[in-house]
C-alpha cells in the first residue's frame, strides 16, 4: 500500500525559505517518478516539480531557478527546497507517485499525500 506523507510547511514572510519533505513506504521508492503539486484557494492543482527514478528533474516555469526538487532513495525521501517564496506561492502542497520510472509530463500520478499547507506572506 504506497503510503504518502509531507511536512515541512509553514508560515514565512517573502522572500524566506522553507523546505518540504515526503516520507514514502509500501512500494519500492526508488522505481517511481516523483513530484510535488500544489492548490491555492480557487485554483486548480498544478504540477511544479517532477524528478525520475534516475533523478532527472524538471520544473514548471513559475518556479524554476527558485525551488530544487530532489529524492533520497536510501531514505525513501522526496524534497523540496524553496527559496525566495512569493506569497503567490501560497497554497497547500502534495507530493504524489507514478509508477513509472521516467515521466516527462505532470500526468498520470496516481498516489498522493495528504498535503502540506504553506502561507507566505508580504
Amino acid at each position: 500500500q504506497v503510503q504518502l506523507q509531507e511536512s515541512g510547511g509553514g508560515s514565512v514572510q517573502s522572500g524566506g525559505s522553507l523546505r518540504l519533505s515526503c516520507a514514502a513506504s509500501g512500494y519500492t521508492y526508488s522505481s517511481y517518478c516523483m513530484g510535488w503539486f500544489r492548490q491555492a484557494p480557487g485554483k486548480q492543482r498544478e504540477g511544479i516539480a517532477r524528478i525520475d527514478s534516475p533523478g532527472s528533474a524538471a520544473y514548471a516555469d513559475s518556479v524554476k531557478g527558485r525551488f530544487t526538487i530532489s529524492r533520497d532513495n536510501a531514505k525513501n525521501t522526496l524534497y523540496l527546497q524553496m527559496n525566495s517564496l512569493k506569497p503567490e506561492d501560497t497554497a497547500m502542497y502534495y507530493c504524489a507517485a507514478r509508477q513509472s520510472r521516467y515521466c516527462s509530463t505532470f500526468s498520470f500520478f496516481g498516489y498522493w499525500g495528504q498535503g502540506t499547507q504553506v502561507t507566505v506572506s508580504s
